[in-house]
């Protein structure tokens, strides 16, 4: 009894969290299936205007909300926006100087060849930090420099006013890359957590799967070797949210060699479940059950089992 209460309170706490994300879909906005966020209104033209926003901002790890510091912000992995009031009262979105906030300062590196530098704001900008600069919006969009290029954990950074870059000698086709700070600086400031769980989109055809997991729970984990088993499949995409409508097949392996075949889909929170009979199998033995799911032209596989008792 006790096994089977905690099966159905696991199965109703899941239920509850995947239906409370369900929320619709902005109508001018960008839905990203890489971290299930929406970026909307003012903050979107921000993000398109810059010319590859996913090099130099990422993707949205939390949605538009009223951050801790009272600001209208939104978090991206290499960045924040925020919202700001001009001069003349009206509403702009800037980058938040989260590389200033987050630069620690440790030993600095001397360039060796300074004629592969540039000064900035009292700082040499060098070598492949200085033509990365350059070419993806300099100041403009990194901010000046608060470093001189620093070594850490075997990789080569320099902190930007709203950036670090990093160095890398495998790095391909660049060895330059931004560091994605925006979860640092998010952490830093002690925001709501749940600012990162993504919202359920109602409109399933702009949430493709990317890739499945999987989780399998059984009722009971010891049987009689006459009875009837309850098997529930979880089945969630890459922003851990239920899938709906995924195919479910069970394939139930008796130890009296017998062979039990069900299909089920998934409901509106990711769920299939189902039940089974069987008749005087041998005490001791295991009963497995290959579970495989498809759903968004993806597959994929679990196993789960329960033995016969007495």
């Amino acid at each position: 009894m006790r096994a089977t209460g905690t099966f159905a309170i696991w199965c109703a706490v899941l239920a509850f969290t995947f239906a409370s994300c369900n929320v619709q879909n902005p109508p001018h906005g960008n839905y990203f299936s890489e971290t299930g966020h929406f970026v909307e209104g003012e903050f979107l033209r921000f993000y398109n205007n810059a010319p590859n926003p996913e090099l130099v901002y990422g993707y949205p790890i939390t949605s538009q909300f009223t951050s801790r510091d009272g600001k209208t912000a939104q978090y991206f992995q290499r960045a924040r926006f925020e919202l700001v009031t001009d001069a003349q009262g009206n509403e702009a979105v800037r980058l938040t100087p989260i590389g200033a906030a987050l630069h620690q300062p440790i030993a600095q590196l001397e360039p060796q060849n300074p004629a592969a530098c540039e000064s900035i704001s009292g700082y040499q900008v060098c070598y492949d930090f200085l033509e990365f600069y350059r070419t993806n919006g300099g100041a403009a969009q990194f901010g000046n420099p608060v470093s001189n290029a620093e070594e850490q954990s075997a990789i080569y950074i320099q902190y930007f006013e709203n950036a670090r870059f990093e160095w890398r000698a495998q790095g391909t086709p660049s060895r330059v890359e931004i560091s994605q700070l925006g979860q640092s600086y998010f952490d830093r400031l002690g925001e709501d957590r749940s600012q990162l769980i993504p919202p359920q989109p109602l409109d399933a055809s702009i949430a493709p799967v990317i890739s499945l997991d999987v989780r399998a729970f059984i009722a009971r984990p010891i049987t009689r070797s006459s009875g009837e088993q309850t098997v529930a499949v979880f089945a969630r995409d890459q922003n851990a949210r239920g899938i709906s409508g995924a195919k479910v097949n069970f394939s139930v392996q008796l130890p009296d060699g017998n062979t039990q075949t069900f299909s089920a889909l998934t409901d509106s929170n990711g769920i299939a479940r189902i039940s089974f009979g069987f008749i005087n199998q041998p005490p001791g033995e295991l009963v497995s059950i290959d579970i495989r799911v498809e759903a968004g032209g993806k597959t994929s596989q679990t196993r789960i089992s329960f033995r016969i008792w007495y």
